[in-house]
């Protein structure tokens, strides 16, 4: 039997208890792990406990994105904090979930944290969860529904944008103004307005406005 020392930080008590559930049934059923569970409500408390008292090296880890700042605000979120583990202990795998379901916060999510696991709330049901985490247990990359359905939009288009063209397009489909931009997205605005451009034959809009270009990029999965 394998034991496993786990990490839930998570500002829903509730949510966290569903997590720990999970867990408790798969030590149940399959009898190959033993989990050693401790849960952690915000950021200031989780980080202390990792980085600063070190009494204990977790192996695996559920961090909720949408979580209150730390006190000195260098932790804006459970990203901040997910980032900062991947860096200290890059062995440890990091299973996030979170109430955010666009494409643009969920590709971002993807890239700035790399996890073994990715979990939208909404597709939170008992089975889902014990299914997701038995495969990052099995060193698996797993992913709830909402993301798997990104994941295909993303590979079955033959376009590439980079991040920058990703901002332009999410700020846009926000409702920011043109001349907002410079202020959002480290371009000049003719540079930005050019970026707009190329999008627009990207995707094949030229000359039409805005809201379908923002549309055929939501349909395509890019914001």
């Amino acid at each position: 039997m394998k034991k496993i020392n786990v990490l839930i930080i998570d500002d829903h008590p509730l949510i966290a208890e569903s997590f720990s559930l999970a867990l408790h049934k798969i030590e149940n059923t399959t009898q190959n792990y033993q989990f050693a569970i401790q849960k952690m409500y915000t950021l200031d408390d989780a980080y202390e406990l990792i980085f600063e008292s070190k009494q204990t090296v977790f192996d695996l880890f559920f961090i909720d994105i949408k979580m209150p700042p730390s006190k000195n605000k260098k932790l804006l979120s459970g990203e901040d904090l997910a980032i900062e583990i991947k860096k200290s202990t890059p062995s440890s795998k990091i299973i996030i979930a979170t109430t955010y379901n666009d494409n643009y916060r969920l590709y971002n999510l993807l890239n700035s944290i790399d996890p073994e696991g990715l979990l939208v709330k909404n597709d939170l049901k008992p089975d889902v969860l014990i299914s997701l985490i038995n495969e990052v247990l099995q060193d698996n990359i797993a992913y709830s529904k909402t993301v798997k359905l990104l994941m295909r939009k993303l590979i079955s288009n033959d376009i590439t944008i980079d991040r920058i063209d990703r901002q332009i397009l999410y700020y846009l489909s926000i409702g920011e103004r043109m001349r907002n931009l410079p202020n959002l997205i480290p371009l000049s605005l003719a540079g930005i307005e050019k970026r707009k451009r190329n999008l627009k034959e990207i995707f094949n809009v030229e000359g039409r406005d805005d809201r379908l270009l923002i549309e055929i990029a939501k349909d395509k999965g890019y914001i």
